[in-house]
């Protein structure tokens, strides 16, 4: 095999692993009844700190989410609004990989807090118990859902992801698993 074929492969390898492994904890999460709804701990959410070692990681982490969110009880809306929440949040991500304070990357687990408490915050907003569909929302339900997913992504990507991100910039493995 060529060098581009090995790239290619590796990029594949990478992106599949990662939807694997994020489809599988977050729905591990939901057997804990903290994956779908206004309150979420996805533990899944510290694997979007990836697209600071591998773009990789963005392909991943958006098929990981689209097949755990085959599971929701929202269903194709949050197929839809979930798959580009995390897509975005993975895109922005990685265009803010090399923004670090003290070669901290501070601002890359911010992206998946921002993009899902915007995004599904609209989402339940609109189609919760309330009603479902767009001529549903209210700014109240969005702030509600915003807030509390937002916090819910916040202590996963900031308490989980930032350390795991960390610990893969300073360890062997991180240069052996993305370089």
């Amino acid at each position: 095999m060529n060098n581009a074929s090995t790239k290619s492969i590796r990029y594949l390898v990478q992106a599949a692993v990662i939807a694997a492994i994020y489809a599988a904890l977050t729905l591990l999460a939901s057997l804990m009844n903290l994956a779908y709804g206004p309150v979420q701990f996805r533990i899944s959410e510290f694997l979007t700190v990836l697209p600071l070692f591998t773009s990789a990681a963005i392909p991943g982490l958006t098929l990981g989410c689209f097949l755990a969110n085959l599971a929701s009880p929202f269903g194709p809306v949050d197929w839809i609004f979930g798959s580009t929440a995390t897509l975005l949040a993975a895109v922005v991500s990685y265009l803010l990989r090399n923004v670090r304070i003290k070669d901290i990357p501070f601002l890359v687990p911010m992206a998946p807090v921002v993009f899902n408490a915007a995004v599904i915050g609209i989402e339940l907003a609109c189609f919760s118990d309330v009603g479902f569909g767009f001529e549903n929302f209210s700014w109240i339900a969005f702030g509600y859902n915003a807030l509390t997913v937002g916090v819910g992504e916040l202590v996963i990507c900031y308490v989980l992801g930032l350390p795991f991100a960390i610990f893969l910039m300073k360890t062997k493995l991180g240069k052996q698993l993305f370089l």
